[in-house]
């Protein structure tokens, strides 16, 4: 044979070994060249998704960032576990695991996420080969779910602010600088760079909060590390360093002598007030750290305490962290995100010239409590302070009920806002003006503030709206709003079948299919809110819900006030105006399809992320198609994700820690 005669000149024993590995090779290389191409292997696959081997025409350019490598073992750090009572049992464990007992039936499977420090890349989710995307959003108009992930970094900061506390729209320091005035307090209203792709890091020794009710009086100093208001504030109580903890005595800069007798002081001079059944909704405007609004809980009232991010230091970070409602905001030249007539009660220690917004926000027959030194003290100052109040007061109609000084002398004057409009009507000077039927009618989102005095809605009777009837009745009961152009949107049958649709849903739902640690949830956010269903069917958990409404949504956001729930307008191609890692659980129903017409949802997400603690829970309920475009995105974050019921998204965020966590610098 001649591949014998080829190898003639080995040896008879070595012959047969060499022959054969030569036939070996050549049918390996015959096999090779005349079989098909052999089809790429997945970067991971699933009986619904795959990862494309091509680059994204979607994938925008990220901002300047710190690029985070994955870990060799993404296990959580270490933090110590609560108990029950919030008590810490002094153990060092993981973050909140899911409940053991939670149904995993209808859960689908998920492959392991990308690698955070690889390129971006386009990822198909829903294995049609249908992308027809609209260019920049990253959302699909049918087929598969095509998404371009960035590799995520720390977000990148301004000189002077803290990178674990990074809040997109009040720390853009180029637009602050840029600004002509700050005389109306503009540096501090909401100057919202393009929407950033990054993370925010962890403070160095972040654990998770401690429970409520025992975080209301301490929280973990690590988890905001900021002790200025300690000194700043020593003589008045707010706030002191012990050990590894901050404490809250309960004490104000007007209730020395703590918040729960200036509070029972408040009821006994002015008994109409009746906290938790006449009054449910309240408006704590310069909130300090909110303990006002925190120990009216007590009595079933829900507080919405304000104030900005200002010299002071980390007020409404502390109050979120206590389990406390708050939200940043400041009254400079726009009007604040609420509702006309919305709260029954508004507080204020120090306001004088934004009065006219108050008094926007203002329910009729409402009451105004101000309590401030030119109320009890009679130098020069304070004696101008208080004759420019009486005139400004009287100017808007607001009738004096009583003046009166606690035990202490620290006095308070309640004013109430008027149900009719013959005192507006019959003033003998018309300042401020009264707006016209175009003036003061406007949306309150980024709308600056009114100039005139804006007339409450009255009925034929010459009568505003009607109080509503005691809490907790008022919940279930719906009430007319002032928007006309709301009107016909909002019927008795809508809030009714809303209210008893998301009563079943949470019972069957939320609570049964999804594991989440209930006893550790205390600040919830609705990012689509409609009526507030979704809150009232949780009324009677230990926590509260921040009750969002896009400001290009029907205006339901009055209903929510009316049944004595809080919330706000808000646009979620933005960022909230919130510290990170104040909420424990966020809920998202039906909103991202119209949402991302206008931004990508990759923003949506890092947004969703900066403001959820590590360890708690975001769950999205929409169609199959956009579950999936998320999904994607929170496994590119190292989420932990489920499908449930083929709607339902549920995720926890873990504990992300980059090696450069620390970093400040541009």
């Amino acid at each position: 044979m001649a591949i014998s005669s080829a190898f003639s000149f080995l040896s008879d024993r070595k012959r047969p070994i060499v022959v054969s590995v030569f036939l070996f090779l050549l049918l390996s290389s015959l096999f090779l060249l005349f079989s098909p191409a052999p089809t790429a292997l997945p970067f991971f696959s699933s009986p619904t998704s795959h990862v494309s081997s091509s680059s994204s025409p979607l994938a925008a350019s990220p901002p300047p960032q710190t690029p985070i490598s994955a870990p060799a073992d993404p296990s959580p750090p270490e933090t110590p576990a609560d108990t029950s009572d919030g008590s810490n049992a002094g153990a060092t464990v993981g973050p909140p695991q899911p409940e053991v007992n939670a149904p995993s039936r209808e859960f689908t499977s998920h492959a392991p996420q990308p690698d955070r420090g690889t390129p971006a890349s386009a990822v198909d989710v829903g294995g049609s080969g249908n992308t027809n995307e609209t260019p920049g959003t990253g959302v699909s108009g049918g087929g598969a779910a095509r998404v371009a992930v960035p590799s995520w970094g720390v977000c990148k900061v301004g000189k002077g602010v803290v990178a674990a506390d990074y809040i997109p729209c009040l720390d853009n320091v180029k637009a602050v600088k840029a600004l002509k005035s700050l005389r109306h307090m503009e540096h501090r209203e909401r100057h919202c760079p393009k929407s950033p792709r990054c993370l925010v890091p962890l403070p160095p020794g972040y654990r998770s909060p401690l429970l409520w009710p025992r975080s209301r009086d301490m929280i973990w100093y690590n988890n905001v590390p900021h002790p200025k208001l300690v000194e700043y504030k020593k003589d008045q109580n707010w706030v002191r360093k012990s050990s590894n903890y901050f404490v809250f005595p309960g004490g104000g800069t007007q209730f020395k002598a703590g918040v729960t007798r200036y509070i029972q002081f408040i009821e006994q001079i002015m008994p109409n007030i009746q906290w938790g059944t006449h009054t449910r909704t309240v408006l704590d405007v310069g909130c300090g750290v909110a303990s006002f609004g925190g120990y009216l809980l007590d009595r079933n009232v829900i507080t919405m305490s304000v104030a900005p991010k200002d010299e002071h230091e980390a007020q409404i970070q502390f109050a979120l962290e206590r389990g406390i409602p708050a939200l940043l905001a400041v009254i400079g030249t726009q009007k604040l995100p609420f509702p006309d007539d919305s709260f029954d009660v508004i507080h204020c220690a120090r306001c004088g010239k934004p009065l006219l917004e108050l008094n926007r926000v203002l329910r009729p027959g409402g009451y105004y409590i101000w309590s401030a030194t030119p109320v009890y003290r009679r130098g020069k100052r304070d004696e101008d302070d208080w004759n420019a109040m009486v005139t400004l007061t009287k100017s808007i109609c607001w009738r004096t009920v009583v003046k009166s000084k606690d035990v202490n002398k620290i006095g308070v004057v309640i004013y109430q806002k008027p149900t009719s409009n013959s005192c507006y009507l019959e003033r003998k000077k018309n300042d401020p003006p009264l707006c016209s039927g175009r003036e003061g009618s406007n949306s309150p989102w980024c709308t600056p503030l009114d100039s005139c005095l804006l007339l409450p809605a009255v009925s034929s009777s010459g009568e505003a709206n009607s109080w509503p009837i005691s809490w907790p009745e008022r919940l279930n009961i719906k009430y007319s709003t002032t928007s006309d152009k709301s009107s016909s949107q909002l019927s008795q049958e809508k809030i009714d079948s809303d209210t008893k649709q998301w009563k079943d849903l949470v019972s069957e739902v939320y609570f049964s299919e999804f594991a989440v640690n209930w006893s550790t949830v205390r600040n919830v956010m609705d990012m689509n809110a409609g009526f507030g269903g979704f809150a009232a069917s949780l009324i009677h958990q230990p926590l509260w819900v921040m009750n969002v409404v896009p400001f290009d949504h029907p205006e339901t956001l009055p209903v929510i006030f009316n049944r004595g729930l809080i919330g706000v307008y808000h646009d979620w191609c933005e960022s909230f105006n919130t510290y990170p890692r104040t909420y424990d659980l966020v809920h998202m129903s039906y909103l991202l399809q119209g949402l991302t017409n206008r931004c990508d949802i990759i923003e949506v997400a890092a947004e969703i992320d900066r403001i959820l603690r590590p360890g708690k829970w975001f769950v999205l309920q929409d169609t199959e198609q956009v579950i999936r475009k998320m999904d994607t995105v929170l496994r590119s974050m190292h989420y932990k994700t489920a499908i449930v019921k083929q709607q339902f998204l549920f995720a926890t965020k873990g504990f992300w820690r980059p090696d450069n966590a620390g970093s400040e610098s541009r």
